[in-house]
């Protein structure tokens, strides 16, 4: 068996970066702020190229829906080892419909086996685009994945849910999103850094590919976590009591 696997690729803000709100609380600053792979995304990617790696894939495919500048942030899946990347460039902040509808255009073009992609970005958590995409696609799904088999034509996913493990058998095509226990990305090379620059890269433009635009939502006003107040020591459980009372939280 010898599958293609599309992989949707997200650039965040870097998870170690300490995010700050504009001064006039319209969005967060992004100007000289380090921008990383989503760390799903990443985990999804190591997961298709460890596929590939066992013979049961043949061709991995990155995708990314980004502005102009984010070839960089593809080169980078590139030089982890994906075959081949597709850039959808847009400027506008895409919510998760219109990305599901997005990568269901790549879905027709590439005719991938399975699409793997990150159970949620850490810039928004919405943890929806998976769904989603399954869902207009008419595919089966399997979300939270902590590990995945794939043999005769279905995928085995063992999933992370509130009560412990739940194993799934979905038929292929389908989509999965990945949990952080799925495996650990590996770690790029200089020559794979190399090598990647010679892959191709293909570009598209979000407004030839006939998306619906499907933003239900507007954001109004960013606002940063109220600072958290000095802790308090108390002598005993009395005196737990009583603080707790005085904050009127009991």
């Amino acid at each position: 068996m010898s599958l293609k696997i599309l992989v949707a690729y997200k650039r965040v803000v870097d998870y170690n970066v300490r995010i700050q709100v504009k001064p006039d609380n319209s969005g967060v600053v992004t100007d000289g702020v380090k921008l990383s792979p989503n760390p799903f995304d990443e985990i999804a990617l190591e997961e298709a190229l460890r596929l590939r790696d066992a013979g049961i894939a043949s061709e991995v495919v990155v995708a990314t829906i980004a502005p102009a500048d984010a070839q960089a942030h593809l080169r980078n899946g590139l030089a982890m080892g994906a075959n081949r990347a597709i850039h959808v460039v847009t400027d506008a902040a895409i919510q998760p419909l219109t990305a599901a509808r997005t990568l269901l255009k790549l879905v027709e073009s590439v005719q991938p086996d399975i699409v793997i992609l990150g159970k949620q970005a850490i810039d928004d958590d919405a943890n929806q685009t998976g769904q989603m995409l399954a869902t207009i696609w008419g595919r089966p799904q399997s979300t939270f994945a902590s590990k995945l088999a794939i043999a005769d034509g279905k995928a085995t996913v063992t999933r992370e849910v509130d009560a412990g493990l739940e194993v799934l058998e979905v038929d292929l095509p389908a989509v999965i999103t990945t949990d952080l226990r799925l495996n650990e990305p590996r770690f790029i090379k200089l020559p794979d850094i190399m090598k990647a620059k010679s892959k191709p890269l293909e570009t598209l433009q979000l407004a030839d590919l006939g998306v619906e635009a499907a933003d239900t939502f507007t954001t109004t006003h960013y606002a940063a976590p109220a600072k958290r107040s000095k802790g308090v020591m108390v002598k005993d459980a009395a005196g737990l009591v009583a603080a707790l009372k005085q904050k009127g939280l009991l």
